[in-house]
């Protein structure tokens, strides 16, 4: 039971665009059901809420649904404050509005990513629900003239105890009168609360439909009048379209257009597989002035690794503390690595897709689409129109994966769809191929990240540098964030960073390259290549200090509680110490947005192929507040696999521009065989929220690397650990001990 709220002093949580109570706004009919049905009677406490006279409560979700929770996760925080009851509960996907459904932790955007969801929200859609339950409360105070102080709640129900009396939220709805400002509420701190759905495990509301095949994803939609679109992109970004021969194409049965367009030319046919087909059929020359051209992955090392070493080189100061050059110099022995990580593709599983139908006059657009944001993509169409963005309508699908390839400045596949669709006159749909993902993909950038530390007689760390260099990453997927922050890409450089660890004496800085390449966010951004460098570095000073790596750790942050109990306890249920014939063990820790996370490796190497076998992981997470249990612990095992194929097999390589690789047969993503036995702690603690989806992933790889240290004594400082690297590395540390 819940005591009634107060009205507090303190200043009402509006977030960017305000909060308006009374604001009636499409509800799916769908959702009303017996009472509510037939009398289509409901009261929408605010842009958020909408309480409907059988009991039913429709609560926005504001987030793009990819498989991470979050159409679950973010409705139950509302519901748990406003304490309505979960088996009437009704999620309804939120229109989009940056206004309304932005998330004030991401500048009051509408864009899922970064793992930002559940801690952005958490503290508006808490004001939120409270504020709903106020309104309840206060409705039902007043139709019984009574003190608002002597009512409670339990789920659904707003209670009397005076009198025995109770009232339904439905009761309420069908006589509640709305205040046209929202009550100043105060909502218990994180700390003290005492929460009843949140942080307890439900069963995800997404879950059903995916089980049935009642799920709608875009590339299920079919609109009346449709048509299909395929496109033949320029193999190197900006590289243009110089001389078309289309004859063949249009020869092929079902073939109705062929549209030339800025970045490539497109196919309008019947059918998509009239469409690929023509599209293999055109002999198209292009312009070969693109920046990558001429680009290799090979050159890109080269040059990445001699920026890395340069004094002289040009820097962006990502962190600057104390004086690192000096305690280098002063210390007792100084350790200097280099480690690189190759280009990473997002390998979601459904392939991209849009539709979009453009007014014949080219003055409104309707999309159907999943992107990770709504926003965005009415941006982007807006802009190829050159129409208001008032003038698009979209309507949102669940995500078939994400992890970053659908939130893209330039959204392109959504482009597509539009600029087709105004060359046809009619409704096209266009669907990529797993080639065409590949080819045209936007990638996790190359890596060369440099360290140097100083340990001191006692093999203490003294003087820390950290030199990261790679692609740029914002200036190509959104140039205007990338102006706000000044040229420092956090997309490229976090997990440089190193905030729990005792290193007073320390510089970090970053260089980043313009290549002419594709990059992107990738699940776990820059984590998956710079915590790689770091933690396998800390095991090498570790090595260098005589001191075991976990035992090393534990040193560096005495005083992080948080991180060292996550390590403990991975340490615990890994059996750190216990010994195991041909096998290693290998541990990495990283402090992520907040979320404490560490992990251990349990692997094998076949000494002749050099092929890695990752038996067991284990993991520890701290993510403040877990909303929903069981789903970050799902999450997390997520991570794990995704983390395994970045760490042993998944590589993007470029040869003059162009991307080598076509599909799953030469870009190789885990299968079941390739995963490990997971074994996972979520620890819940009083803090505020913080990210739990992508957080595993950079764990993965430095856990590896340090394992195979433990096992063979070689040192692999370049991911993906391929099996023929490893063969390699194992030979030449033969023929150096030989």
């Amino acid at each position: 039971m819940k005591n009634t709220i107060n009205k507090q002093r303190r200043q009402f949580m509006v977030g960017a665009a305000g909060f308006t109570f009374g604001v009636a706004a499409g509800v799916p009919a769908a959702l009303l059901s017996g009472q509510a049905a037939a009398q289509n009677s409901s009261v929408r406490l605010n842009n958020w809420v909408t309480v409907f006279t059988d009991g039913t409560v429709a609560i926005m979700s504001p987030a793009a649904e990819m498989g991470q929770g979050s159409l679950t996760s973010l409705p139950r925080i509302v519901a748990d404050e406003m304490d309505a009851d979960w088996g009437k509960v009704k999620i309804i996907a939120s229109p989009a509005s940056d206004k309304i459904y932005g998330n004030p932790g991401r500048g009051y955007t509408q864009y899922t990513a970064g793992s930002a969801t559940v801690t952005g929200y958490f503290n508006s859609l808490r004001q939120f629900g409270a504020q709903v339950r106020y309104v309840l409360m206060d409705n039902a105070a007043q139709r019984w003239n009574v003190p608002l102080a002597e009512l409670s709640t339990q789920p659904g129900v707003v209670l009397h105890a005076k009198t025995n009396r109770r009232m339904t939220y439905g009761e309420i709805a069908a006589f509640a009168k709305v205040p046209a400002e929202a009550p100043q509420i105060e909502v218990e701190p994180v700390a003290s609360a005492e929460f009843r759905l949140i942080g307890k495990d439900t069963p995800r509301v997404d879950v059903d439909g995916k089980q049935n095949g009642s799920a709608q994803y875009s590339i299920d939609v079919h609109v009346p009048g449709m048509i299909y679109g395929a496109i033949l992109r320029e193999p190197v970004d900006g590289a243009g379209v110089e001389k078309i021969d289309d004859a063949a194409a249009r020869a092929i049965d079902g073939v109705i257009n062929v549209v030339q367009l800025k970045y490539g030319v497109g196919i309008l046919a019947d059918t998509p597989w009239a469409a690929f087909q023509a599209r293999k059929a055109l002999k198209v020359t292009w312009g070969g002035k693109a920046k990558g051209q001429g680009f290799s992955t090979d050159a890109g090392y080269a040059s990445f690794s001699a920026a890395a070493k340069n004094p002289a080189q040009a820097t962006i100061d990502w962190e600057r503390k104390g004086d690192a050059a000096a305690k280098l110099k002063a210390a007792a022995t100084v350790v200097d690595a280099e480690y690189r990580s190759d280009y990473a593709y997002h390998a979601q599983m459904e392939p991209l897709n849009s539709i979009a139908a453009v007014s014949p006059a080219g003055d409104a657009v309707e999309i159907w689409c999943g992107v990770q944001s709504q926003t965005i993509a009415i941006t982007v169409a807006a802009q190829a129109l050159g129409i208001p963005e008032s003038k698009v309508t979209f309507n949102h699908y669940l995500l078939g994966g994400g992890f970053g390839r659908r939130g893209n400045r330039d959204v392109d596949f959504v482009l597509d769809s539009v600029l087709l669709s105004k060359a046809a006159g009619k409704p096209v749909k266009v669907i990529w191929t797993r080639e065409d993902d590949i080819h045209a993909g936007r990638f996790r950038p190359l890596y060369v990240n440099r360290l140097q530390a100083g340990l001191d007689a006692s093999g203490n760390v003294a003087g820390w540098h950290h030199r990261a260099v790679c692609d740029h990453v914002m200036a190509f997927m959104d140039p205007l964030r990338y102006k706000q922050v000044n040229g420092r890409d956090p997309i490229a450089l976090l997990g440089t960073e190193v905030p729990a660890y005792e290193l007073p004496d320390r510089t970090i800085e970053g260089v980043l390259q313009t290549t002419g390449m594709r990059t992107n966010p990738l699940r776990g951004i820059g984590f998956t290549a710079n915590s790689f460098a770091t933690e396998v570095f800390v095991d090498e000073l570790a090595v260098k200090a005589g001191v075991d790596p976990v035992a090393f750790r534990l040193r560096l942050l005495k005083n992080s509680p948080r991180a060292r109990h996550v390590i403990e306890e991975t340490a615990k249920m890994a059996d750190w110490q216990r010994k195991r014939p041909g096998r290693g063990l290998g541990v990495a820790y990283v402090s992520y947005s907040g979320t404490q996370i560490a992990g251990i490796a349990e692997i094998s190497v076949d000494k002749q192929s050099g092929a890695i076998k990752v038996h067991e992981f284990w993991c520890t997470i701290d993510c403040g507040v877990a909303v929903h249990p069981d789903n970050v612990i799902a999450q997390t095992q997520s991570s794990i696999v995704y983390g395994v194929g970045l760490a042993l097999s998944e590589r993007i390589t470029i040869a003059d521009g162009a991307v080598e690789q076509s599909n799953f047969y030469d870009y190789h993503v885990p299968r079941m065989r390739d995963v490990p036995q997971m074994h996972i702690k979520l620890v819940q603690t009083k803090n505020h929220p913080t990210g739990a989806g992508q957080m595993a992933v950079p764990l993965v790889p430095s856990a590896i690397s340090n394992a195979v240290f433990q096992l063979t004594g070689v040192r692999l400082r370049q991911q993906p650990m391929l099996a023929g690297r490893v063969k390699q590395a194992l030979l030449d540390s033969e023929t150096k001990l030989g």
